[in-house]
């Protein structure tokens, strides 16, 4: 029977497709807890906006591009020393989850402020008429404005976060990818290679599905 390996390793599936929802999860929570103050501090002191700072822009878009730049499975391979230091161990989802977060942090960021670019100059200008402060306006104007973008984005994210923890996987980070590779490819069970896969597949349908779901509540156009 082809899936006689899938259903011996049930227990193992199931773990592991929870490690993947957990990684995933996580990961995408504390990079959006990083990555939307990251792209609002873009978007203000960038050229022409509420506070332009140019030297401050150019410092943190140049660090931004570099995280973005290194490809994953290097950045990965630089951060297994701190990973080790902070929670004390390189391997499994925990540590997984660090090097997602450092990966896609910056993504979000960049992607959140091409989200706050796209709000009408005329509505901020209004508010600032109105006597609104630069707080006010990031979280009255900017943010509700641009929330269809910024979800999108983190959908984005999302998918990618999803392909990432398969590839974090292969070398230890836990979740469907490591069985994929470890019993799936290495010791030729191909009914689990193949299991593996779909469901990865169905978990990244999910999210998008749900993230543009929310994106039709949310916008107001």
């Amino acid at each position: 029977m082809y899936f006689e390996n899938v259903i011996t390793n049930y227990p193992d599936i199931i773990k592991a497709t929870l490690e993947t929802l957990y990684t995933v999860g996580l990961s995408l929570i504390f990079s959006a807890i990083i990555g939307i103050p990251l792209g609002v501090l873009l978007y203000l002191t960038s050229p022409g906006n509420l506070h332009p700072n140019p030297l401050l822009y150019r410092i943190i878009g140049i660090i931004v591009n570099i995280y973005r730049s290194v490809p994953y499975i290097v950045l990965v391979l630089w951060l297994l020393p701190f990973s080790r230091w902070l929670i004390g161990t390189g391997i499994g989802p925990n540590a997984a989850i660090i090097t997602l977060i450092v990966g896609a942090a910056p993504f979000v960021g960049r992607l959140v402020e091409s989200s706050l670019r796209e709000v009408d100059r005329g509505v901020i200008e209004a508010a600032q008429s109105m006597g609104a402060t630069t707080w006010q306006i990031i979280r009255k104007v900017l943010i509700p404005e641009s929330m269809p973008g910024i979800i999108s984005g983190l959908t984005v994210t999302t998918v990618s976060l999803t392909g990432y923890s398969a590839m974090a996987g292969v070398i230890a980070g836990g979740g469907l990818g490591s069985m994929a590779w470890n019993i799936g490819y290495n010791s030729f069970k191909n009914d689990i290679l193949l299991v593996t896969t779909i469901l990865l597949i169905l978990i990244v349908q999910l999210a998008q599905s749900v993230g543009d779901w929310l994106v039709r509540m949310v916008d107001k156009r």
